[in-house]
């Protein structure tokens, strides 16, 4: 009955599904009154029944189907699909199974073949996988057969329709106030940062609220490979990567666009994320004038980001000596603020890490702030706090050369009066 009924109001609207000058309310109004007038032939069904499907088949038409109440949650910051009778979310860190169901496997097809559609994107034995940004800012990622052996898969990020600020990051646990601070001074002071962290540690989430301390009147250039970035500065120069098209071809990646942007006289560069040959462009831009940029890359440890960054370079196909490549890391960056999803599902930077200098064929770290786990409860809650670790880092003559001040007691173990400021 029920795809009976979705064919029927298919092959009586027509064109208007597809019109974008239609208002979506009067579209959706316009469904549901077809659906219900067909429902209410059905005298077998109960009231509740009759809403339900209406409500089923209204969103198989307009929307994503079964994950239509998913995308509309708040709560759920991540929905992923491992088969038409098999969906979880994830809420605050943790992952749940839901009540959610497809009606087969051509149904879970037929909705990923309708996200996909929305983005100018197709998905076929020819091209089965697919990552890309859906309108509303949510990233997907789709795999079909024969990449995924037992059927269609769906990953979705869901995009957050309020942006966290420091403020909120401090509420959730994320850091304190004091370390926002530092922070805060330290955008100002136009250090270059990287920010470290797993899948899923928050590293876009940080990086979007540390860019609220960006002066106004800076020229700020962000570079994603898909924009999950919002920054409020009256400057701000928004580029996204392209992936090969269906015949492929007129992919533009990352890479190609760090370099455009340093032809676009930048204030500051963010990559949302560095996972490939563009790092080497991106150090590259940090040490030649463009202090104050800010990236992201997924590593387990500050140490290991170097490796990891390290590694990228290499990727670019210049046949570069690692010591070169450590000197130029060195250089370029000044701070590392690791993230970590810890066991309770809670998101905590966990480390705030100076990059200090080449010794012998190292790069030399200093940890000035690190999260320090007092108590796992029964019921597995981490409690802890971010700390001083009372080593002051060496770039302080860089808030000096840029006329901010940073209170001294910030780095001390047993934080005595504010006096001191550097």
């Amino acid at each position: 009955l029920k795809n009976e009924i979705h064919l029927a109001v298919i092959g009586d609207l027509g064109p208007q599904l597809f019109n974008v000058n239609m208002d979506p309310n009067a579209l959706r109004d316009r469904v549901t009154t077809d659906i219900r007038a067909r429902l209410a032939q059905e005298a077998r069904l109960s009231r509740d029944d009759r809403e339900r499907l209406t409500s089923e088949i209204a969103d198989d038409i307009l929307g994503h189907g079964p994950l239509e109440r998913l995308l509309a949650d708040d709560s759920i910051t991540e929905i992923m699909v491992n088969g038409p009778f098999d969906v979880w979310v994830e809420r605050q860190g943790r992952l749940f199974e839901t009540t959610v169901r497809f009606t087969d496997e051509s149904h879970l097809r037929r909705i990923i073949n309708k996200m996909v559609a929305q983005i100018g994107r197709r998905i076929d034995e020819s091209s089965p996988m697919v990552d890309a940004r859906l309108p509303d800012g949510s990233r997907v990622n789709a795999l079909i057969p024969p990449l995924s052996l037992g059927g269609p898969l769906v990953t979705i990020r869901k995009f957050s329709k309020r942006r966290l600020d420091l403020n909120d990051l401090v509420r959730l646990g994320t850091l304190n106030a004091e370390t926002i601070e530092f922070l805060q001074r330290c955008i100002l002071a136009k250090l270059n940062i990287l920010i470290s962290g797993g899948t899923g540690s928050g590293k876009t989430t940080l990086l979007n609220a540390l860019s609220t301390s960006i002066p106004d009147a800076d020229r700020i250039i962000t570079i994603e490979d898909a924009a999950e970035l919002r920054l409020n500065q009256r400057h701000v120069l928004r580029l996204e990567a392209r992936p090969k098209n269906i015949e492929g071809e007129g992919e533009i990646p990352i890479r190609e666009l760090v370099r455009n942007s340093l032809r676009m006289r930048p204030d500051r560069i963010i990559v949302g994320e560095v996972r490939g040959a563009e790092a080497l462009d991106m150090l590259q831009a940090m040490n030649t004038g463009h202090d104050g940029s800010l990236c992201t890359v997924h590593a387990n440890t500050p140490r290991d980001a170097l490796s990891r960054i390290e590694t990228m370079v290499l990727m670019a196909g210049f046949d570069l000596p690692v010591r070169a490549i450590r000197q130029q890391v060195a250089s370029a960056l000044d701070l590392i603020v690791h993230l970590e999803r810890l066991e309770d599902g809670s998101r905590k930077v966990t480390a705030i890490t100076e990059v200090q200098r080449m010794e012998s064929d190292v790069i030399t770290l200093q940890d000035i702030f690190e999260f320090a786990v007092s108590q796992v409860t029964s019921e597995r809650v981490v409690i802890g706090t971010l700390n001083p670790t009372g080593l002051r880092p060496t770039f302080l003559y860089k808030f000096e050369k840029r006329g901010v001040s940073l209170p001294l007691s910030l780095f001390a173990k047993e934080r005595p009066p504010r006096e001191a400021t550097a």
